[in-house]
């Protein structure tokens, strides 16, 4: 590890700058770093450790933010290639709950080792944060625009019982009485009349490709509107990569996406 990536990493803490601070006041005797409170500690810390926030862009923004900080202490690769998994997740628990003043006590290798683990596991920790985030953001705006379009439709939907026995008693109407007029036969055939078959189309209407539709045209604006930005904004922060020959269509329309995101609201 080079010298200015153990600059950054003590900068975490602000390592260098309160042992200077204690050498300049050495002989004094009346104050010391270690007694102040934990109200000063260095705010980059608190941010690459605090957890992620519910699910919302927001969140997703956040989660970027903290990725491009922890990125940009830049450790090198394969820094921890050796070191057992168990004595990894140990370091970085410990510099996890360790508080800032405290962390300046130790020795700088110490607290380098220390940091360089709790910021290499935090790396890893939100990347597979921002790849379920998206998911779950899915997911949600689905489930908002299943809610949305089910609401307005909902005054207007009536679900129809035993539509096989309606269709054999339209059927065996048409049969028997093939030239008489539809309000003289089938109407009479059903139980509720042309009521009844007027609430099946209805609700064919609202559950079947029309509602799906619907649902989907929600969908479209809810991201257009709201949630672009950030797709864009986690294609900049990660690199999407599959083997898998059925997933390659999902990987080039990224990549079409992320060529074409500063053209503005482009229909792909």
């Amino acid at each position: 590890m080079n010298s200015e990536t153990t600059h950054r990493i003590c900068g975490v803490v602000d390592f260098d700058k309160e042992r200077d601070a204690v050498d300049e006041e050495a002989g004094d005797g009346d104050h010391s770093p270690a007694d102040e409170d934990d109200d000063d500690d260095f705010a980059l810390l608190a941010f690459i450790k605090s957890a992620p926030g519910n699910v919302s862009l927001e969140s997703m923004m956040t989660e970027i933010r903290k990725l491009t900080a922890v990125r940009s202490i830049e450790l090198p690769p394969g820094l921890f290639a050796d070191v057992p998994p168990k004595v990894l997740a140990a370091w970085r628990t410990r510099a996890a709950v360790e508080a800032p003043s405290h962390m300046r006590t130790h020795p700088r290798e110490l607290t380098v080792l220390l940091l360089a683990a709790l910021i290499h596991e935090r790396e890893r920790e939100i990347t597979d944060t921002l790849v379920e985030l998206p998911i779950a953001t899915v997911h949600r705006i689905k489930a908002r625009a299943d809610s949305k379009v089910t609401k307005e439709l909902i005054n207007a939907f009536k679900r129809v019982n035993g539509k096989e026995n309606i269709l054999f008693k339209v059927a065996d109407a048409a049969i028997g009485h093939p030239d008489d007029s539809v309000r003289a036969v089938i109407f009479p055939a059903v139980t509720g009349g042309e009521q009844t078959l007027k609430d099946l189309v209805h609700e064919f209407k609202t559950k079947g490709p029309a509602y799906r539709t619907t649902v989907q045209t929600t969908l479209r604006a809810s991201y257009t509107n709201h949630y672009r930005r950030g797709l864009i904004a986690l294609l900049e922060a990660l690199e999407f990569k599959s083997k898998n020959t059925a997933y390659q269509p999902v990987i080039r329309a990224l990549e079409l996406i992320r060529r074409y995101a500063k053209a503005g609201n482009t229909t792909y």
